[in-house]
């Protein structure tokens, strides 16, 4: 139970608000409490014993808040599954965590709760808990008081343990703040609604009870407006003063009065406060006079007996000295005797081995010879099956011989090649329809030239081993870069061959001595050996002399071990740096002649299929020219359609005007319409086709065609990559306005070849109609035809009204999908941040790419595709990037999206767009944050935002001078976007 006397003043600081009159507080004396409470919950809470089984409501248990990942204590309120609702009971906040983030708390931690809930007296809320005005004054009361420190003062306390209190904010009454903006209304017995009630002392709100208040309980009179339940006191000295001192007085004191009264205690307090400060004092200095004369008798007694133990340490010392040149003699002594002991045993073992080699010597020196022997036969078996330079010899011939030369046929070829390509450029410089017929003519001969070298050319490739030498070069380039390792394409001369040549004539030579001289000398050993089996042979006819046995065997002996080490010597010993040097130039030059010539043979191989299609190309059309008849029988096709929707159209609203409507005749009408419409945009799809068809032959061998059908104006086809559709217009579809989405330009959804679309219309006129072709073809380049995901919110099409001078995009319907509107209605956390807002740096790389300055990145530009993928929106084409940026709409909360750079008047860059993208992320995740930024565009200190790591890297390197901002490709490869 609160034992704090009310009416006396406290200082709290505000850790969570509830609603605009309900907030829970720390007492600023409990900050130790609090502290000691973090630490022994960071210490115990990682190593507990995780939560099993259902838990109590009545015990306390430690929860891993998830912002801050730290561990606090907290009360389950309820839980579903493996999820629970906890309160965190020091805080006053609540979460649903999971039931990996709860732990078992000891007893030592089951105590009271460091923070309180408190509740503005007097005060009800204005409205329910579900509607946007609670949370607008919850929202209020948060931005005003959370996390300062006030001054309360207490008044009662509820059932439920809620403290009614009167707070203050330095002279700021913060219920009355909250009563001016209507979040709350005041309730106290007596006012009416409506009424502006000023403050009085805590004693005033009871007044007067007379018997005939009391014999009514808790009610009020009929003339008073109460709007919710009167707190009782709970404490004896609650009671309000006016009943102790008198019962019948009918009148509150004047609230002038009870605040000079209330200020009159304060002084009082205060100069209570500074005598009890003063005696302390006092007393302070006088422990401290009396603590100097304890510390001076102390250090006296220290010196004493410091010179007593410097006396004894000297004695120490002196019997220490003597003790060690005791130890010294001693271990002399032991010394010699050691020493003279182990020399006995060294002879004794020296004569020992001595019997023992003599014992062994023939057996050892026969094994060595032997492992040399063994060792010397490995090494002759290995260059038997070749070595790396018989490897890089063979490779020489290969490349030096057999090699494939460019085709005899190949440099007519070219010359015709370069023949026909100005006879085409001719073709397509050519305006005039009267001069095309003789330049067509022109190009066709050519043509028949060309065809007749492509015969050669492919004939001559034809018998060429291409396949088969490239296959021997690929096998040989491997075979020598397992053995060498990399290679370098520097140039080197024609001499390395030779030289290696006779480098290597050299070294097998070399060998060759080596060998001839072992074999020798192994064969002189092998008779030796021959000789003693016979001298051994008691039944030998002629027995050999001793002296003939016993004569030279040593010097054989060691002529054969030196032959023997001569050879593995030459075999195994590593090249020195001229040899290295011969050895690397010979396989540098043999890779750069494989190079070049699968370089050559490559090059053959294109040339060849290129003018195979060409082959191809002349035996379909030969002397005649692609014509367009499908296209326009495909545009007569949809005029007659255009024809028969408009005038369905114009049936179905004689219909729906009749004085008697039929709707069986409306509604057949209306399927009519439908088919019609849907046979039309069928055959504008095909129209498309055909002009994709007739723009692959004009950019490839039949570059007239625009000219020759001039009424198709297949070049505006071309110019824009297809992405104007002039079959088109507005009055064509079957349109919805979004009149929710219309504030700057009419919007209307529609479909269009089964697909849900947006038609978004511009004013324009002859001048600005070119440049917004150019601008929207840009922009459709790089959508189409980048990466396979662009990260840009793709162009259908774009056409011009024929009654209205209105261009309009076609672009898809994205439902519910707005960024503005996801985070007004469910707001993106952290995670889904992070990769929607990858897909809009995605998107700002394909821009930037392709040389495009987007300038219109805002929250109502950026669509949100199943809260896991961002699309960055098509901007306003009508406008250059100066006229985008200066969007009303450039806008994140109260964060600007212009660049400082742009604000200062510098011309807009890919960095501005790069500096939208920083602002974003800082606005998804702090939506109600006022942020400060500096006059360059940097962020002020992010070390008090609660941010993920990678984040807080990364912001200040997007909000910053345009000199240091990141590109955009280096944001999407940054660690907060590549870990996506």
């Amino acid at each position: 139970m609160d034992k704090t006397v009310p009416g006396k003043m406290e200082l709290v600081g505000v850790t969570h608000v509830v609603d605009a009159i309900t907030f829970w507080a720390q007492n600023v004396n409990d900050d130790p409490a609090v502290e000691r409470m973090t630490s022994i919950l960071s210490a115990r809470c990682p190593t507990a014993r995780r939560l099993t089984g259902n838990p109590s409501p009545q015990k306390l248990y430690g929860a891993l808040f998830s912002e801050d990942r730290c561990w606090y204590r907290c009360k389950v309120q309820h839980n579903n599954d493996d999820k629970f609702t906890v309160c965190y009971i020091d805080y006053g906040n609540t979460e649903l965590v999971s039931r990996s983030s709860l732990v078992e708390l000891p007893e030592d931690l089951q105590m009271g709760c460091l923070a309180k809930k408190y509740k503005f007296w007097g005060f009800h809320l204005n409205s329910d808990e579900d509607s946007q005005h609670f949370v607008q004054g919850k929202i209020f009361l948060r931005n005003l008081i959370y996390g300062k420190k006030l001054r309360i003062q207490k008044k009662s306390v509820c059932f439920d343990g809620t403290v009614l209190v009167h707070a203050f904010q330095g002279d700021l009454d913060i219920g009355e703040e909250v009563m001016k903006m209507k979040f709350a209304k005041l309730s106290i017995p007596g006012c009416r609604e409506g009424s502006n009630p000023t403050w009085q002392d805590p004693l005033g709100p009871w007044g007067p009870r007379t018997p005939e208040h009391a014999s009514q309980g808790d009610t009020v009179q009929a003339g008073s407006q109460v709007l919710i339940p009167k707190p009782r006191p709970t404490f004896p000295e609650h009671v309000p003063q006016a009943l102790k001192e008198k019962s019948t007085t009918t009148a509150l004191q004047p609230a002038s009065l009870l605040k000079k009264k209330l200020d009159q205690e304060l002084m009082e307090e205060n100069e209570r406060l500074k005598e009890e400060k003063s005696a302390q004092y006092r007393s302070a200095l006088l422990l401290g006079k009396e603590l100097t004369e304890a510390q001076v008798e102390l250090q006296r007694m220290k010196d004493s007996r410091l010179r007593d133990a410097i006396e004894i340490q000297k004695l120490k010392e002196e019997n220490g000295v003597l003790r060690q040149k005791a130890d010294e003699l001693g271990r002399q002594l032991r010394d010699v005797q050691q020493e003279l002991q182990a020399t006995k045993q060294q002879v004794t073992d020296s004569v020992e081995a001595a019997d023992k080699r003599l014992e062994s010597a023939v057996g050892d020196k026969l094994g060595q010879l032997a492992q040399k022997v063994e060792s010397l036969r490995g090494v002759r078996e290995a260059r038997s099956r070749g070595t790396f330079r018989d490897s890089l010899l063979e490779a020489i011939d290969i490349v030096a011989h057999n090699g494939i030369s460019s085709p005899a046929s190949l440099e007519k070829l070219e010359a015709v090649w370069k023949e026909y390509d100005l006879a085409q450029d001719m073709v397509k410089a050519c305006r005039e329809i009267e001069d095309l017929e003789e330049l067509i003519a022109k190009r066709n001969g050519v043509r028949g030239t060309l065809a007749v070298a492509v015969d050669d050319f492919i004939q001559e490739v034809d018998g060429l081993p291409i396949s088969k030498r490239m296959d021997t070069l690929e096998a040989v380039g491997a075979s020598l870069t397992a053995v060498f390792g990399s290679f370098s394409m520097e140039g080197a001369g024609d001499e390395t061959f030779e030289r290696f040549r006779q480098w290597n004539s050299q070294k097998q030579q070399e060998t060759r001595a080596v060998e001839e001289e072992t074999d020798e000398t192994l064969k002189f050993l092998c008779s030796w050996f021959e000789k003693m089996v016979k001298f051994f042979s008691l039944s030998s006819e002629l027995p050999i002399p001793l002296s003939v046995m016993t004569m030279g065997v040593d010097s054989l002996l060691q002529r054969a071990e030196l032959n023997l080490c001569r050879e593995l010597d030459v075999s195994l010993a590593e090249q020195n740096s001229r040899d290295m040097e011969i050895v690397s130039s010979a396989f540098h030059s043999v890779m750069q002649r494989i190079g070049k010539e699968q370089s050559l043979l490559r090059a053959v191989r294109e040339k060849y299929l290129l003018n195979s299609q060409f082959k191809e190309e002349v035996l379909r059309w030969q002397d005649d020219t692609p014509k367009a008849d499908e296209l326009f029988s495909i545009k007569k096709h949809i005029k007659n359609l255009r024809s028969q929707l408009r005038w369905r159209l114009v049936e179905q609203g004689s219909l729906e005007e009749a004085e008697e409507v039929d709707l069986l005749e409306v509604e057949k009408k209306k399927t009519q319409i439908e088919q019609t419409r849907n046979a039309l945009f069928q055959e504008i799809g095909l129209e498309k086709e055909e002009y994709k068809r007739l723009a692959a032959l004009a950019k490839g061998g039949f570059p007239e065609l625009p000219l020759l059908y001039h009424a198709a104006d297949l070049l505006s086809f071309m110019n824009s990559e297809g992405l104007v559709v002039k079959s088109l217009d507005r009055d064509l579809f079957a349109s919805v306005p979004l009149r929710e989405l219309s504030s700057r330009r009419p919007l209307v959804c529609t479909e269009f070849q089964g697909q849900q679309v947006v038609l978004k219309g511009y004013s324009v006129d002859a001048q600005s109609e070119v440049r917004t072709v150019e601008r929207a073809t840009q922009y459709y380049r790089a959508s189409m035809f980048g990466e396979e995901q662009t990260g840009l919110l793709p162009l259908l099409a774009l056409f011009f009204g024929k009654s209205d001078p209105m261009a309009y995009v076609m672009v898809p319907y994205v439902s519910c999908g707005m960024l503005q509107l996801v985070q007004n209605s469910s707001p993106l956390n952290t995670s889904e941040i992070a990769a929607v807002m990858r897909g809009v740096a995605l998107g700002l790389q394909t821009l930037h790419g392709s040389g495009v300055i987007h300038g219109s990145l805002h929250p109502s530009n950026v669509f949100v595709l199943r809260r896991e993928r961002g699309l960055l929106g098509d901007f306003d084409f009508t406008k250059d990037p100066d006229q985008r940026v200066a969007d009303p709409r450039m806008l994140a909360g109260a964060l600007s999206l212009v660049a400082p750079e742009v604000a200062q008047g510098e011309p807009p860059s890919p960095a501005c767009d790069v500096y939208a993208l920083g602002c974003l992320l800082l606005w998804l995740h702090f939506p109600e944050v006022k942020f400060a930024l500096k006059p360059d565009g940097c962020l002020a200190d992010t070390s008090e935002m609660k941010l993920d790591p990678r984040l807080r890297i990364l912001l200040p390197q997007l909000l910053c001078s345009s000199s240091r901002r990141l590109a955009a490709s280096d944001v999407l490869s940054h660690d907060y976007f590549s870990s996506q």
